[in-house]
């Protein structure tokens, strides 16, 4: 198992028959279930969401999200200082980030049809008892900058 935050690149295959979007380097190590979320529009955030066991592989399945990732230092009271780790997901460019234990996550929907699917380390019950829940701008990563 990874200690730290690590993003696996994939890539799209492109032929008369169709696509074919990959992501070969990522193996379900440890894997015990997983989820898929949608939010109802774009600019919503679900964050942030922590735990001390459980691990997660993160991957785009429909549209793009921002999805941050931060370290905890002190779990019932952990800075507000903390570097967070930002990534931008898309379908359309195949990728799994992992997210280790010991860390929170978050993401904003960017687009509507935003569909994320969680593959977990933890079974159902092992994560509801590694749960830990922060305000969603506890640590606030959700502007997007115009440029």
């Amino acid at each position: 198992m990874l200690d730290d935050v690590k993003i696996f690149d994939g890539g799209i295959a492109v032929d008369d028959r169709g696509e074919l979007a990959f992501v070969n380097d990522f193996q379900f190590d440890g894997v015990k279930r997983f989820y898929l979320v949608s939010n109802h529009k774009a600019g919503f955030v679900r964050a942030w969401h922590a735990h001390r066991r459980e691990a997660k592989y993160v991957s785009v399945v429909s549209g793009s999200a921002v999805v941050g990732a931060v370290k905890i230092d002190d779990w019932d009271h952990p800075s507000r200082d903390l570097p967070i780790q930002r990534f931008v997901l898309s379908a359309s460019r195949p990728q799994v980030l992992f997210i280790p234990a010991g860390y929170a996550n978050g993401f904003m929907s960017l687009t509507q049809d935003l569909k994320i699917i969680f593959f977990s380390t933890a079974s159902l019950d092992e994560s509801r008892g590694d749960d830990i829940r922060y305000d969603a701008h506890y640590w606030d990563i959700w502007n997007v900058v115009e440029r």
